[in-house]
């Protein structure tokens, strides 16, 4: 980021009430969020009023020494103040505060690899009132513990294992098993240690200024984008550096407000098979973070219907609009506060290449998209996850649990316990990274394994989304294993895998194998000759083939080339009854002998 960047116009785009000062077109300005954003409030979706700071002013962060500069910041007053106007709350009010989240947004999605501050905005003086106000002590405690953990994770590089240790703590304290079990004490108690910790760690109080705290986290989501896993992310899918991050500050919606709230992440089709339903996972009295993250395995969204059937009614609704308006499978995020519904991102879904294949072809059918959109859509180096091989279903095999099939597929490989043992043993061999949950820091093992194997987490937490983007195979939610990093093993009952042992994983099924089974070559869809048939119309390069031998010849034919461009006829004398009379030729002595052998050939 050494370019001289001067001030710009415009640093700050709001959004909300029905109108937006930025679009979907603004995506290297607004990110990719903050674009999707402004449009779903244009378009008349319900989204909680905010606004987006650009990323010129995460490049002039970077170039002014991790600083915003003064004219830029002294304006962030005047857009917490219109969200303060739509809402009719005020920041840091000690009766009703206004609280805020503070999310990343690049232009290209980065999956869970920036960082996300929610519940901003809280003191101990205003947590009181915001329980007073809402009659619910318990939530507006359980949001601050949420806000200082994070806050002492994102801005302030804690562990965030130190504040889960002194969850767990409590909880086998008071013999229970989930978070939204704590009492108002608990909260209390959790509180007033997670305050210690980063007094101990940081060396200074934990900030009660609502604005001190907005600028601090502000600032650590500029830095997030270069954080390691995001750099290892950019990497990988040759995302450019210095094109920076958007920071999207939004009005709080709860969805941990009661057994009438909730959140959920889902696609308007299934992003593992490209089948036209409406899929996607969400939890009753939870914040969105539950769900991404794998902490507890959330309800498939069909279960919404029973739950909350107007609100189900509504997001489909909504949904269906997006994917016609984009012209794309859309990866939404949504929170229901006390059974009003409201959307927090939307964008182009990742999918395996099976589902976009898949996909591709419906939207043509269903005229959303021309053929020539729908070839533009798939990368040709993704088709070659479609040769890859599936289980032998003649194999027998010993399934030793079940879980999500997250991301299909077959894998075989030797399970290691951390992303650093992946890394190390994935060079030489094939590994299955198994996790009790994944995260973000978790990126290069993902990257190194053949397969991933989650104890926690539903279809679409982290892991899932990931090993999607990756075309790596997944199972996640097995809740019949327990992982142990620390003992490098995994246990199902009274059966112990340790760490180097091979198991097999059916991303198709959920199923867990014990050792390493047969697999054979695959089967392509329809849907994958009638694409293939669309590109052969369009394009204006032939294709043929090398092929040495009649089965590589007869093999290129039924992938469609149209002849054979390199043939090296030594390998044809490979074969185990041909290399004796190969031999036989090389020493024959006359050339009588030679032609012998030759005939025989």
């Amino acid at each position: 980021m050494s370019t001289k960047l001067a001030i710009p116009k415009k640093s700050y785009y709001f959004f909300g009430d029905g109108k937006a000062e930025g679009n979907a077109t603004m995506r290297d300005l607004l990110g990719g969020k903050g674009a999707n954003l402004a449009e779903m409030s244009s378009t008349g979706v319900p989204v909680p009023p905010g606004f987006t700071i650009t990323t010129d002013v995460c490049r002039l962060y970077y170039e002014n020494s991790l600083a915003v500069p003064k004219k830029i910041d002294e304006e962030l007053e005047k857009y917490i103040a219109k969200i303060e106007k739509s809402v009719g709350k005020k920041f840091g009010d000690k009766e009703d505060p206004l609280l805020v989240s503070v999310r990343s947004g690049s232009k290209f999605s980065m999956p869970g690899m920036m960082d996300t501050i929610l519940n901003l905005g809280l003191n101990d003086v205003n947590v009181e009132g915001l329980g007073n106000k809402t009659g619910n002590m318990r939530f507006a405690l359980d949001n601050y513990r949420r806000f200082i953990s994070m806050f002492g994770n994102v801005v302030l590089s804690i562990d965030k294992d130190l504040f889960e240790q002194v969850i767990s703590k409590k909880k086998s304290e008071k013999r229970i098993k989930q978070d939204s079990s704590l009492q108002v004490n608990d909260l209390k108690d959790i509180v007033k240690k997670f305050k210690s910790i980063i007094k101990r760690k940081s060396g200074e109080p934990f900030p009660d200024d609502p604005f001190v705290q907005l600028r601090m986290s502000r600032d650590a989501v500029f830095r997030s984008w270069n954080n390691p896993r995001a750099i290892s992310y950019r990497r990988m899918n040759e995302i450019p550096s210095e094109i920076g991050t958007a920071v999207n500050i939004q009005a709080m919606v709860y969805g941990n407000m009661g057994n009438t709230s909730g959140t959920g992440v889902g696609f308007t089709r299934n992003p593992s098979t490209g089948d036209n339903i409406f899929f996607g996972e969400y939890l009753v009295n939870a914040q969105g973070e539950d769900v991404v993250a794998g902490v507890r395995t959330p309800q498939p969204i069909a279960q919404l219907k029973s739950d909350m059937p107007d609100v189900y009614k509504q997001l489909e609704q909504i949904t269906s609009k997006l994917e016609k308006h984009y012209k794309d499978v859309q990866d939404f995020e949504f929170t229901v506060q006390e059974n009003e519904l409201f959307m927090l991102q939307t964008r182009n879904g990742k999918r395996t290449v099976q589902a976009a294949v898949k996909i591709a072809v419906d939207m043509v059918k269903e005229k959303l998209i021309t053929k020539e959109e729908a070839l533009m859509r798939i990368e040709p180096n993704q088709l070659d996850q479609l040769l890859h091989p599936s289980l032998d279903p003649k194999a027998k095999v010993d399934v030793i649990a079940k879980g999500l099939p997250a991301s299909p597929g077959a894998a075989s490989g030797k399970v290691y316990f951390t992303a650093e043992e992946a890394v190390k043993h994935g060079a030489k061999n094939k590994v299955i990274l198994v996790r009790e949950e994944t995260n973000p820091d978790d990126i290069e093992g993902m990257h190194a394994a053949v397969g991933i194997l989650t104890a926690r987490g539903g279809m679409t937490s982290h892991a899932a989304v990931v090993a999607r983007g990756m075309g790596t195979c997944c199972v996640s939610g097995v809740e019949a294993i327990r992982v142990s990093a620390a003992k490098k093993q995994f246990q199902v009952g009274k059966l112990i895998i340790k760490e180097g042992e091979m198991i097999t994983l059916n991303g198709s099924t959920g199923e867990v194998i014990m050792g390493e089974v047969a697999t054979i070559e695959p089967e392509l869809s329809g849907e994958f000759a009638e694409f293939m048939s669309w590109a052969d119309q369009v394009r204006t390069l032939k294709v043929r083939t090398n092929a040495d031998t009649p089965e590589d010849a007869a093999k290129a034919v039924k992938f469609g080339a149209e002849g054979i461009g390199l043939c090296r006829t030594e390998h044809m004398f490979f074969a185990e009854d041909r290399i004796p009379i190969v031999q036989e030729m090389i020493l024959a002595d006359t050339p009588e002998g030679r032609q012998l052998a030759l005939d025989k050939l």
